[in-house]
């Protein structure tokens, strides 16, 4: 926790730095809401509140409004509470619902200037996402879980509790006096994170034994480490595969088709992935990324091959600059 804290950047304006705790007002969120709150009453930083009310659960604005005057009451400024609109269009529940949290997260982020947002994932959530990043047949980076720390459209996200049991923040919550709300959706298992919460890791931890969950967020923090790096070395194939990016715009870019087929697996796959990203698009399922991949290499039809956010790829012949042809990615601003 402390170090989440000592490691945000000075303020140009000599200001202590602002944070903002992601609250829900159950268990995990407000012990993280109170442990931040200690640190700003030792001079630390300044503890502001995000709350965002789905609307997805009858009562959410009286949840929202009981929250807001507990963090309140803790000291924390400001606290800003919003209501959005949850598109499901396309997405699921829960990623529909995530979507819209980090849109309002991110602009209430830049409304007050915050330094980082703190969310209150725990080592049982880690647990639960390495489980079914495992199920859905993910690469390292997936199998890594959540990062501790990351940015989204230029906002910091921390998450200072994934050494933290659920049990520890229900603990937390008894010795501050804090009655958090259970949001009902997390005992709904026809949800996948509450099947695995509710009913796989349950039944993993009584015929493999205990200790399942915290191999799971021990192997998450291991591959964390790794993906970090493997993203860091495809960066640079990326960077030498990258024809003229001097002139090309941030929708259009060509790498060299050569450079990408000669890169190894591990390597040509992080590259494709992040020129899709430098193009405007999304990173790439799975499966989106292992056709691109295909493509890559010469296999398959000519194209062009769509891939998600409005990207397109072409794969363009061979010339007297490159051997092997090139790709084209296109975005749409």
């Amino acid at each position: 926790m402390g170090r989440a804290i000592e490691e945000l950047p000075a303020r140009h304006d000599g200001r202590l730095p602002l944070v903002l705790i992601a609250c829900s007002g159950g268990p995990d969120s407000l012990a993280l809401a109170a442990a931040t709150a200690h640190f700003a009453r030792r001079g630390k930083l300044r503890v502001g509140a995000a709350i965002i009310d789905h609307q997805m659960q009858s009562g959410s604005a009286d949840v929202t409004e009981s929250t807001a005057r507990v963090l309140e009451d803790m000291g924390l400024e400001p606290v800003i509470s919003r209501r959005v609109t949850v598109d499901r269009a396309g997405h699921g529940p829960e990623m529909a619902a995530r979507l819209a949290r980090y849109d309002a997260l991110n602009d209430i982020a830049r409304q007050t200037g915050a330094d980082a947002v703190l969310l209150g994932h725990t080592r049982n959530d880690q647990a639960e996402t390495v489980l079914l990043g495992l199920a859905r047949g993910s690469g390292t980076r997936s199998l890594s879980g959540m990062s501790p720390r990351h940015t989204i459209d230029g906002v910091q996200y921390r998450r200072p509790f994934l050494n933290v049991t659920r049990e520890e923040t229900e603990e937390i919550c008894r010795a501050e006096g804090l009655d958090p709300w259970h949001d009902p959706s997390n005992s709904d298992t026809t949800l996948m994170r509450s099947k695995v919460r509710h009913e796989v890791l349950p039944w993993l931890e009584d015929h493999l034994g205990p200790g399942v969950s915290n191999a799971l967020a021990r192997t998450a923090s291991v591959l964390n480490a790794d993906a970090d790096f493997l993203d860091e070395q495809a960066a640079e194939f990326f960077r030498r595969a990258r024809l003229d990016p001097a002139a090309s715009s941030s929708e259009n870019l060509e790498l060299d088709g050569g450079a990408v087929q000669a890169a190894p697996a591990a390597m040509r796959r992080r590259m494709l992935a992040q020129a899709c990203v430098a193009a405007g698009g999304e990173t790439p399922t799975f499966e989106r990324l292992s056709a691109l991949e295909q493509f890559a290499m010469g296999y398959g039809a000519a194209g062009p091959l769509q891939m998600a956010g409005k990207v397109t790829v072409w794969r363009r012949r061979a010339d007297k600059h490159c051997a092997k042809g090139r790709l084209e990615f296109h975005g749409t601003a």
